[in-house]
């Protein structure tokens, strides 16, 4: 199987603030977010990067995305570096995160069609995939109305639809499904697997055990910046369950439930 996606070696250290270091309760004046970290996501599949919060699954996904540069390591996107090259990284991905904010005096419609040119994408097939992610979301209804006025679901569909305007290949979902009610958390999934079917490589990061079952070939499960874990989804679930499995290495790196 190809690789479409590698983590290598990726180190990423933050200096805490005064406020920071007291919500954390720690007199450290740095946090290593993440750890030497390394995993592979193959051609066509899902992997899972599971997580509690603040384990580093997000520092992670902005390192890949291009968004902050680790201390060390690189992250390969298709063979190409993230560190060496981020502008042709970001033509190969679409990245999702539940904190990309969308302009709320804009439409879905005028949204979509910035987005997609500054991908330099053709008109016409600007207009034949809005089309097409609109319909599938139910966006068309409301693609006049400004963001404001739509709905935290309608507001993360859309946003959805705008990361994957120019058809990525590789595509970076941070806890997805995070604050959506349950049905829009279901097309939300439905859509997942949908692109998985059509080949794309999907790298979810989430602390939801039974999303990770659920969608998953692989999981990496990731604690204090640190790979703990990796297999694929269908052997661990031979012998337990994944919160089961995940609860025990927990307690074994020193976590207190």
């Amino acid at each position: 199987m190809k690789v479409l996606f590698s983590v290598k070696d990726v180190t990423k250290t933050f200096t805490l603030s005064k406020k920071q270091r007291k919500i954390l309760k720690t007199n450290d004046s740095k946090k290593v977010a993440v750890k030497s970290l390394s995993f592979d996501a193959y051609e066509g599949e899902i992997y899972g990067l599971l997580g509690p919060n603040g384990a580093g699954k997000t520092t992670t996904l902005r390192i890949a995305s291009s968004l902050i540069k680790p201390d060390s390591g690189d992250v390969f996107i298709d063979g190409i570096s993230v560190v060496n090259d981020p502008s042709n990284v970001r033509r190969k991905i679409g990245f999702l995160t539940s904190e990309l904010k969308l302009e709320d005096f804009f439409t879905p419609n005028y949204l979509f069609d910035y987005f997609s040119r500054l991908h330099n994408i053709e008109e016409e097939t600007i207009q034949a995939r809005k089309k097409m992610l609109f319909d599938q979301f139910g966006i068309q209804p409301f693609c006049e109305v400004k963001v404001s006025d739509l709905s935290t679901g309608m507001k993360q569909k859309v946003s959805l639809a705008i990361s994957i305007a120019h058809d990525p290949s590789i595509i970076i979902f941070d806890e997805p499904t995070n604050g959506l009610d349950i049905i829009t958390a279901k097309t939300v999934t439905d859509f997942l697997i949908h692109l998985k079917q059509t080949g794309k490589t999907i790298i979810l990061s989430t602390h939801i055990f039974s999303l990770v079952e659920k969608l998953c070939d692989r999981v990496g499960i990731i604690i204090e910046g640190e790979m703990v874990y990796e297999n694929t989804v269908a052997e661990i679930m031979k012998t337990t369950d994944l919160e089961t499995l995940f609860f025990q290495l927990y307690e074994s790196k020193g976590g207190v439930l």
